[in-house]
C-alpha cells in the first residue's frame, strides 16, 4: 500500500480576471496559503499555461515547472478537457462546442476535430517535459444524445460510434505511449465514456490501448445511481487519478436522475462542496490507499450553493483529513511469535 498524494486542486473553475485568480503566480500562492501542495492545470486557459512551448522547448517547461514551485506548489497533472470533447462531437451539439474552440476553427467540425487532436498531442509532449506520467481528458460523445434508446436504436449504431470514436483517439493514445504517459478518461454524462460498461467498450475497440485509464471522480456517479465503491473494486487497476469531489441524490415524485430540466440547484442530483454531500470518502480513501493507489487527490469544486472561495478553503483540510498515512508495520506486529520454519512444521504437524 501506499499513501495517497494531496491535497491538491483543479484550477478551471478558479481562474477569472479578478484577483488573485487572474494568473498563475497569484491563484498558486492563493492555493498554497490554503494548505494545498499541487495544482492541476487547464491546459485551454492561457493564464495557466502556453501549452505549445511547454510541448516543443524542454528548457522552457522546466523554467515553466519551476516558477510554479516557487509558488509554493507543485503541478500535479495538466488537463485538456475542453479540447478532448472536441474530439468526437456530435451534430446536434456543434453550435454549442464550437465556443471551446479558437475562432479559426469554428463552423468547420474537420478541422476543429484536428485542432483537438492536435491539442491532445502536445498535451502529451508537455506531460512529458514535465515529467508528468499522467494526463486527464473527455473522451467526447457522437453516441450520447442516442443514450436512452427511444426511438429504438438502429442496429449497429453503437458499433459505429465506438469504432468511430476509437479510430480518433488511437493515434492520440500511441502519442501518449511513445512519451511515456497515461491517458484518464474522465468517466463523465455527457461523454461516451459515461460509466463502467462504456469504458470497457472504449477498451475493447481500442484493443485495450495500454494507455487507457480512468480518472476517478464519485460525484458523477452518484448522480448517475452508479455504486461508486464497488466501482473502485472492479477498475482499480486502470484508476490513475483522482477528483475528490461531493454530490447529493435527492430524488422526489417530481423529479429523478434526468431533472427535469431543472436548473442545477433544484435537480435531484446536485455537485455540492467537500462535505456537504453524501459521498462516502472515507470508504473511498480506504479502497484506493488498499489498492495502492499513489497518485493525487485533486480537489474539483462544483457546487450551485456554496461559493468556490468557501469550498476552497474547507477543501484542504477535508482532504488532508481523509488522506491515509500508510503504516509499516501490521498492528499485531507486538505478537509476533516468529517465523521459523522448523517451528511453523512442528505447528502443522510437518515434523
Amino acid at each position: 500500500m501506499k499513501t495517497i498524494k494531496g491535497p491538491a486542486i483543479f484550477l478551471a473553475q478558479f481562474m477569472d480576471d479578478k484577483e488573485p485568480f487572474n494568473n498563475m503566480e497569484n491563484v498558486c500562492r492563493w492555493v498554497s496559503n490554503l494548505g494545498y501542495k499541487g495544482v492541476q492545470i487547464p491546459t485551454w486557459d492561457s493564464r495557466c499555461i502556453d501549452l505549445e512551448k511547454v510541448a516543443d522547448s524542454k528548457d522552457y517547461a522546466q523554467e515553466y515547472k519551476e516558477k510554479i514551485q516557487s509558488y509554493g506548489v507543485e503541478i500535479t497533472e495538466l488537463s485538456t478537457h475542453l479540447q478532448g470533447q472536441l474530439v468526437a462531437v456530435n451534430p446536434a451539439y456543434d453550435s454549442m462546442f464550437d465556443g471551446f474552440a479558437p475562432k479559426e476553427v469554428r463552423n468547420n467540425q474537420k478541422k476543429r476535430t484536428e485542432w483537438a487532436k492536435n491539442q491532445l498531442k502536445l498535451a502529451a509532449r508537455a506531460s512529458k517535459n514535465l515529467g508528468i506520467k499522467v494526463h486527464v481528458t473527455f473522451s467526447g460523445a457522437l453516441l450520447w444524445p442516442y443514450m436512452y434508446p427511444w426511438p429504438q436504436r438502429p442496429d449497429g449504431l453503437v458499433h459505429t460510434g465506438f469504432s468511430e470514436l476509437s479510430k480518433r483517439w488511437i493515434p492520440i493514445l500511441n502519442e501518449f505511449d511513445s512519451n511515456g504517459v497515461d491517458l484518464c478518461y474522465e468517466i463523465h454524462p455527457g461523454e461516451d465514456l459515461h460509466d463502467g460498461l462504456t469504458f470497457e467498450k472504449f477498451l475493447e475497440y481500442t484493443k485495450n490501448h495500454p494507455r487507457v485509464k480512468m480518472l476517478y471522480d464519485p460525484s458523477h456517479f452518484i448522480l448517475q445511481q452508479l455504486d461508486y465503491l464497488s466501482h473502485i473494486d472492479i477498475y482499480h487497476e486502470y484508476i490513475k487519478m483522482f477528483h475528490v469531489k461531493d454530490a447529493e441524490f435527492n430524488s422526489s415524485g417530481k423529479a429523478g436522475v434526468y431533472g427535469g430540466y431543472a436548473d442545477w440547484k433544484d435537480r435531484a442530483g446536485r455537485f455540492r462542496s467537500l462535505g456537504d454531500g453524501q459521498i462516502d470518502f472515507k470508504s473511498i480513501f480506504s479502497k484506493l490507499t488498499k489498492y495502492g493507489y499513489d497518485g493525487w487527490a485533486v480537489l474539483e469544486w462544483e457546487c450551485c450553493i456554496k461559493s468556490n472561495v468557501q469550498g476552497a478553503s474547507e477543501g484542504a483540510k477535508f482532504i488532508s483529513d481523509h488522506i491515509i498515512k500508510v503504516s509499516d508495520k501490521e498492528f499485531d506486529d507486538f505478537a509476533d511469535s516468529g517465523n521459523d520454519q522448523d517451528e511453523i512444521n512442528n505447528i502443522l504437524g510437518l515434523n
